[in-house]
This record gives C-alpha cells, sequence and structure tokens, in this order.
C-alpha cells in the first residue's frame, strides 16, 4: 500500500478522501431526482467522519460514489493522491482497484463458507489478491483485530448478529485498506449490542487510525463514533462539524432538530439588550433575551432553539429574572434516567428534561427559566 501503515501517521497533514462537487441523479418512473446535489468534503488522515441524515437524503449514495459501486454524473472522487472519478476527465475507476474496504448494512456474509473463508475472499479472489502464504497470517491479523480469532472455523450461519458483524468487519479490513466505507453496519443489532459495537468499533478505528466515511440515520451513533460529522437534507450537506459543535451550535433549523431534541420558537428582535452582544425578541411567551448574532439585527425575525436539557424548572416557583415564564406540566414520559415533561406556556409548548428522581405530576404548576447564554439564534427557514 505503498508509504501508508495502519497506526503510523504521516508528519504533515494528509487527506486521504476528497470529493469536489459530486452529482448522482436517479431517474425514476415520475422523472429524475437528483440523489447528491454537488456536494463537496475531504476526509483527511485518520479522521472518522460520518455521513447522517435521514432516509432518501443522499448519504448512502454518497457513499456508493466513493466506493465505485455508483457513477455519478459530475464532480471528482480523490482516494489518497489518486483520481479515481471525474467527470470532465472522464475517469471512472472500477471499485476493485480503489483500495477502499466496504462494510454492508446487510453484512453480505457467504452462508457456505466458515469465518476464516468469508474473511480470506477478498485476498484469495478480489482484486487486491496476496500470496497463499500470506493469507493466513492476514486473516488472523484481521480476525484478532474484532476479536474473532478463536471463531476461524465456525460456519458463518452459526454466528450470532454481533459476530457476523465483526467477520464483516474484518473482511473489509484484511487487506489493509487505505480508507473504510461503512454502510449503517450496526443497524441490525439489538440495542444494547449496538451500544456496546459502538464503543469497539471506536476504539478499534482510534488503534487503527485508519480514515473512514460512516453513513448513518443514527443521532447518537454519529455523535458516539465521529470525529466530525456532516449532516445532509436533500442531497445537500447543511454542517459539517465536530460532534460537540453540531449538537450545541447548529447553523441550520434542520441540524437543530434532527441531531438530539429541541424547542424551537418564532420571534422577532424588538431591540438591542441591556447587555452588549444580546437583543430582545417578543416571542409568544414573551419577552426574551436573546443572544445577538452578528447577521441579526432589529426587527429581523428569529428561530429561537432551546434543548430540553437546558431549561430549568421549579415547582410552585414564581417567575423572576429575564427568560423566566409560567407554565403547567401537560404530560410526562418516564424513560430510565431522565424524565420527558411536556410543558404548556400560553399558547405555546416547550419540552424539558429533568433526571429521574425529579418527580413533577401532570398538571403541576411551574416557573421555567431559560438561561441566556443556551440560547441558539438562527434564521428561520
Amino acid at each position: 500500500m505503498g508509504d501508508f501503515y495502519w497506526g503510523v501517521r504521516r508528519s504533515v497533514s494528509f487527506v486521504m478522501l476528497r470529493v469536489n462537487n459530486l452529482t448522482k441523479t436517479f431517474t425514476l418512473a415520475d422523472g429524475r431526482v437528483e440523489a447528491v446535489s454537488g456536494i463537496s468534503f475531504e476526509v483527511p488522515e485518520g479522521v472518522f467522519l460520518t455521513l447522517l441524515g435521514p432516509s432518501g437524503c443522499g448519504k448512502t449514495t454518497t457513499l456508493r460514489c466513493v466506493a465505485g459501486l455508483e457513477v455519478p454524473e459530475a464532480g471528482e472522487i480523490y482516494i489518497g493522491e489518486n483520481l479515481v472519478f471525474s467527470s470532465e476527465k472522464r475517469v471512472m475507476l472500477p471499485a476493485y482497484r480503489r483500495g477502499v474496504g466496504m462494510v454492508f448494512q446487510s453484512y453480505a456474509i457467504w452462508p457456505h463458507m466458515t469465518v476464516f473463508e468469508n474473511v480470506a475472499f477478498p485476498i484469495l479472489r478480489g482484486g487486491y489478491k496476496v500470496g497463499k502464504a500470506e493469507v493466513g497470517d492476514r486473516v488472523r491479523k484481521a480476525l484478532h483485530l474484532v476479536g474473532l480469532e478463536q471463531f476461524e472455523s465456525r460456519p458463518a450461519p452459526l454466528l450470532s448478529g454481533g459476530q457476523q458483524q465483526r467477520v464483516s468487519l474484518a473482511r473489509a479490513l484484511v487487506y489493509e485498506p487505505r480508507l473504510l466505507l461503512l454502510d449503517e453496519p450496526l443497524s441490525n443489532l439489538d440495542a444494547k449490542l449496538r451500544e456496546e459495537m459502538r464503543i469497539e468499533l471506536r476504539e478499534l478505528i482510534n488503534r487503527l487510525k485508519i480514515s473512514t466515511l460512516y453513513v448513518t440515520h443514527d443521532q447518537e451513533e454519529a455523535l458516539v463514533l465521529s470525529d466530525r460529522i456532516a449532516v445532509m437534507y436533500d442531497g445537500q450537506i447543511l454542517q459539517e462539524s465536530p460532534p460537540r459543535e453540531i449538537y450545541l451550535f447548529p447553523t441550520h433549523p434542520f441540524v437543530a432538530g434532527f441531531v438530539g431534541r429541541a424547542n424551537f420558537i418564532e420571534g422577532r428582535v424588538a431591540q438591542q439588550g441591556a447587555e452588549l452582544g444580546t437583543g430582545v425578541a417578543a416571542t409568544p411567551l414573551g419577552d426574551m433575551v436573546i443572544p445577538l448574532p452578528a447577521h441579526v439585527s432589529v426587527g429581523d425575525r428569529v428561530s429561537i432553539v432551546i434543548r430540553p436539557e437546558d431549561m430549568s424548572v421549579d415547582v410552585d416557583g414564581t417567575p423572576s429574572g429575564p427568560n423566566s415564564f409560567p407554565g403547567r406540566v401537560e404530560y410526562r414520559i418516564f424513560v430510565g434516567n431522565r424524565v420527558q415533561y411536556r410543558i404548556r406556556i400560553g399558547s405555546s409548548v416547550l419540552h424539558s428534561e429533568l433526571p429521574a428522581r425529579i418527580d413533577l405530576q401532570e398538571d403541576t404548576k411551574v416557573s421555567v427559566r431559560i438561561p441566556t447564554s443556551c440560547i441558539r439564534v438562527l434564521r428561520p427557514q
């Protein structure tokens, strides 16, 4: 694999995957649909980037274009320093020559083969064959990485779902690919196993320092696994940032609503606030003191975003100070480590999350306070 080695970073920054202005359309019975609309992004060496979005947003199509399983209409794709697709230069490198490992949602395990035979398949009959003397060492190294070395002789159908997922991952790693592509590989596992596999997968990728492009619709999975997240909707990337920034500082209402839960309050900036960098917005709840971003002026309409866990709720408290409003508990849902509340404030409803040991009954009168520092102000869409 040239100068690429697992577990060793280059001394200078190196981009392992570069996608420029990628466009892919499909022809359906009712017309043409643009699944990917001119998106661009990069995956530096050793970075785990997740394409996150709802079904039909174009994330899997993007992954398949990178893998060479779909032919885009426009754009360029570089893997390392190699141009593997260019509409302008008429380059379309086949999938088996791109040096990527791919793990599918369905695992794609051969049922008539043992674990060893499944993992060995790409280097025995695929595009990256190695000498027969090297096959055993490669397969056992890959099985050791995923913790399946003791299962190499077991028939694939006798494995659990989690073990089959590991076999699929070992098969993708066996020829030491430059880039790892994963298409919702954990979605078929039960909730507990999926949670465990997230941690195992993250630790493995960190140890190998292998560049990874991951696709999922699961927001928590993306937050746990990723170095960076690109949130997609309708064939476009709306925001690409580290997980913490995606959650705390969304730049688009869809991102705020899709990644985690959020309350949206529509309002209009009525005046400058008493403190520098703040404003006062007229909202259905009443006047609210909000942060005033540089791109927002007095008179502008705004969408005020508040995370449920950022609100404080006091029983029988009298509202006092800015952003404090009287309300009533309409509904409660116990979900184990926390309780979700729906609180009515005038004509509006806010959703709040509190620790499980705080037990507010329905119809309880409360006072809700919203810290200005926890408010995110966006342009309405």
